[in-house]
């Protein structure tokens, strides 16, 4: 299936490549009240976050990603559809988001909706587009820290997927952030 849009991916994740613990927690990544341990500090602003989504038009993400993000004081994506994947959230259930139980069904919704820079989020989701060859470039953050296991975004795949470096930028905390682009096979 050929989608009409280009996915963009923009994570955090520790040094040892893992975007949650096992049990879904991030605080490691968030700072967890902790000013020193993580990269919310205001050391670096937004990382380039808000710049990034500000580029996009819509996003897609999956479930556990939406659980996080759903109580925030403050919805990150003001303005810009959210597509989230769940075989269980009800549709209906946020206002703020549409519900689709298939990638496939995501894929032609954003389609349909003509959509052509689609931000895509979450460990699962995102390698569902990695594998279906829809990522146009990565946004890895790497987060000083070593988590030792968890939840990584980069499962099997069907072949190596080639990438060109296109930048590095390293933050106060040292965070290090590189963005890679995919490379037409």
């Amino acid at each position: 299936m050929a989608a009409p849009f280009t996915a963009h991916v923009f994570l955090g994740m520790s040094v040892d490549g893992f975007i949650a613990r096992l049990d879904g927690d991030i605080t490691w990544l968030t700072g967890g009240g902790d000013e020193n341990a993580g990269p919310d500090d205001g050391e670096g602003g937004d990382f380039g976050f808000s710049e990034f989504v500000g580029g996009i038009d819509a996003l897609v993400m999956g479930r556990a990603t939406y659980d996080v993000i759903a109580p925030f004081a403050e919805w990150p994506y003001q303005g810009k559809p959210v597509h989230v994947l769940s075989t269980t959230l009800e549709p209906g259930a946020d206002s703020r988001i549409t519900v689709h139980r298939t990638f496939d069904e995501a894929v032609q919704a954003a389609t349909a909706a003509g959509y052509r820079r689609v931000y895509v989020d979450g460990g699962r989701t995102v390698h569902q587009f990695l594998r279906a060859g829809f990522v146009a470039d990565l946004t890895l953050s790497r987060v000083p820290v070593l988590i030792g296991t968890g939840h990584t975004p980069f499962g099997e795949l069907a072949a190596d997927i080639p990438l060109e470096h296109a930048g590095t930028r390293t933050f106060p905390g040292g965070m290090v952030q590189s963005t890679y682009r995919v490379v037409s096979r």
